[in-house]
């Protein structure tokens, strides 16, 4: 039999990367297969011009020329093994460009040490052979072997650098990353252009931003301008990446600046940026004038947008970018509906967000999750529940993040047993381990219903070490329930975890002085003076005309502070007409009652309150926000003003949201 000639090989190999059949490995009890037969009798080739490659590789199986294929389907790294032990067991010199089309399909088909043995093979190899091993080491994560590889090189291009550049930035070693590019700068003898193109360029930025090194970064930006790169798109988004990570903002805006062609990428990137370092306003900014310059935003710009709302409770942007969308038609099905899920719910407005989720026609997980935390933090635990259960009836399975928000809302609604359930079901029925947050729900869940004995036994119990979050659940059901012991040991192990955190002190101050233990809230005191822990002042805001109106305990710094307290004095007069007590538990101060109630009186939230009472319209609801837990005497004072004043008052703390509304909460008290 002849031997098949190489271009018939050659097109086997092509027929790898397309054919869905899949072959046998070679059978060592088999004598080498031949390759000789002229082209004009080969009905191999044929097969091949047709596209039946299959075909092809039976018919070469029955002519004995390859080994059977066995009676199953083929993959495509069986099929490139195949080949490549014929080559190497024919003992015929392979043409180069065929060698390195057959290591590259070994290569990516995840059969590197077959790759290996016919490179080893190879009487000759060029840079192409080299560099395709190299990536194959590189991808599969062989970092060591591809250092030594990298280091036998004998010659080296642009590939060769840019992938062990990359490799280790990829495999978290970005300083062996800048090694290696400083290695080419030296290699190259000033002359960078020789190795480095963008693609070294961008990997190297990519290893300094992972760093993150500032110092490194400008080297390599000046090394970028010497060399000329700095006119293409990968290099300067890289280039304003490396800048905005390293804390230079204005660095990489000023990057962002100077691209002649942003598309809705490069919009949405910088847009990200300013967002992720804080600067929320500028991002806000820039997204208005990426509209006036007539860039269309696409899914991620609108998600990252909603969510800087959802930050900032500003669900009047937030309404305006949900119209834009509606205007330009996005589909039911994107995931930047999900983040109008979460950008309603975080500012309070529930029915919205129930609207926009209700009209998904196929809500995937993420959208399930905002719904349900949204909802557990607005008050409404039964719709949580609800919204769970469908969940399940769906055949979305949850993950452990739903779980969460499910307990959050029993936790907060005092469904003991239905939460029991759903935590045990965690593992019992959907196969997934309890995490920390899963164990601290169940603690707030328990000792929020004064059983701190089921509580206790958990922390017991639990695989882990209990968090903060845990003893910080306890620690306030504790005051709630004025339990002593407990409250102690929760509040030193927060001490222990987190000394600065002045909320721990606070709080147990606030048990000790629940019980009259003046003594003891003295000691706490003097311990945070000690430690130079500073209690953080509370703040309520409100947004009204598009302006934020700040206010502290007492604050009298507002243009409208008269009017403020006088209409404040007015309601005072009235709740307590109406049966309203001050609940003097929560001023810590061991003072005379009057004094007391002084000091309540002028609470943040109650200013900004009446301030939002004052300056709209009365059929606009009043949305105040704060940065510490809402005390319980503004609680039961807001319920008051809202049956007074008939408004709807919507109060967000630092755990959840309370809407107050003809005199009742959404929480029932139970907060």
């Amino acid at each position: 039999m002849k031997p098949l000639p190489l271009r018939r090989l050659c097109s086997l190999s092509k027929t790898v990367s397309s054919s869905a059949a899949a072959v046998a490995l070679p059978s060592p009890s088999r004598p080498p297969p031949s390759f000789s037969l002229s082209p004009a009798q080969d009905p191999i080739t044929l097969l091949c011009d047709r596209g039946r490659f299959s075909e092809a590789i039976d018919l070469l199986s029955c002519q004995r020329r390859l080994p059977p294929s066995a009676p199953r389907r083929l993959d495509i790294s069986s099929s490139a093994r195949r080949i490549a032990s014929a080559a190497i067991s024919s003992g015929v010199s392979l043409p180069l460009v065929l060698a390195n089309r057959l290591l590259d399909l070994l290569a990516k088909s995840g059969a590197l040490p077959d790759a290996r043995l016919l490179f080893d093979s190879l009487p000759h190899r060029d840079v192409c052979s080299w560099n395709t091993l190299l990536a194959g080491y590189s991808f599969a994560g062989d970092l060591d072997e591809a250092k030594r590889l990298f280091d036998r090189m004998p010659d080296r291009d642009h590939f060769s650098w840019s992938t062990i550049l990359s490799a280790h930035s990829r495999r978290g070693l970005p300083g062996e990353a800048l090694h290696f590019y400083r290695s080419m700068l030296r290699a190259s003898n000033g002359k960078g252009a020789i190795f480095s193109n963008r693609f070294t360029a961008s990997s190297a930025l990519a290893a300094a931003t992972a760093v993150p090194c500032l110092r490194h970064g400008k080297e390599i930006h000046c090394h970028i301008v010497r060399m000329g790169f700095d006119s293409d798109a990968i290099v300067w988004s890289a280039l304003s990446d490396m800048y905005a990570k390293c804390g230079c903002i204005n660095d990489a805006r000023h990057v962002f600046d100077r691209i002649a062609d942003k598309d809705v990428v490069s919009w949405t990137t910088m847009i990200g940026r300013y967002f992720d370092s804080g600067q929320r306003m500028e991002g806000f900014y820039l997204f208005s004038q990426m509209l006036r310059l007539g860039v269309q935003p696409n899914e991620f710009t609108f998600a990252g947008v909603l969510d800087a709302c959802s930050h900032l409770a500003m669900e009047g942007l937030g309404r305006q970018v949900h119209g834009y969308m509606t205007r330009i038609g996005y589909g039911p099905l994107s995931f930047s509906v999900s983040a109008l899920v979460h950008m309603y719910s975080k500012c309070g407005n529930i029915e919205k967000a129930s609207v926009v989720f209700k009209g998904m026609s196929r809500p995937d997980l993420v959208s399930w999750t905002s719904i349900i935390c949204g909802c557990a933090q607005n008050g409404h635990s039964e719709e949580a529940t609800r919204f769970f259960d469908l969940l399940l009836q769906s055949g979305t399975k949850p993950d452990q993040i739903v779980f969460i928000g499910v307990l959050s809302a029993c936790a907060h609604a005092g469904f003991i047993d239905k939460g029991l359930r759903i935590f045990h079901s965690i593992k019992d029925e959907h196969s997934l381990e309890h995490t920390s947050d899963h164990y601290a729900c169940v603690v707030d869940l328990l000792s929020r219903a004064g059983r701190f004995e089921e509580a206790e036994e958990i922390i017991e119990k639990m695989p882990m070490k209990p968090d903060k979050f845990l003893w910080a659940s306890l620690l306030g059901g504790c005051r709630l329930h004025k339990n002593l012991r407990l409250g102690k040991r929760a509040a030193e192990a927060l001490f222990d975890l987190e000394p600065e955190n002045a909320a721990s002190y606070v709080t147990l101050a606030n048990i000790y002085a629940a019980a009259g233990m003046w003594d003891e809230v003295e000691k706490v005191r003097k311990t945070m003076d000690q430690l130079g822990v500073i209690k953080k002042p509370g703040s309520s805001w409100i947004e009204v005309k598009r302006k934020f109106h700040v206010f502290l305990v007492g604050d009298k710094s507002h243009p409208m502070t008269e009017d403020i307290y006088m209409q404040l004095d007015k309601f005072n007069k009235r709740m307590k007409e109406e049966g309203y007590v001050p609940d003097t538990d929560y001023v810590l101060h061991d003072v005379e009652d009057e004094q007391k109630e002084e000091n309540l009186a002028y609470h943040s939230e109650k200013l900004a309150v009446v301030f939002g009472i004052i300056a709209t319209p009365q059929d606009t609801p009043i949305k105040v926000f704060k940065n510490l837990r809402i005390c319980g005497d503004c609680h039961t004072a807001i319920k008051f003003i809202s049956r007074i004043s008939r408004r709807i008052i919507i109060v967000r703390d630092s755990s959840r949201f309370h809407h107050f509304k003809e005199g009742m909460c959404s929480c029932r008290d139970y907060w």
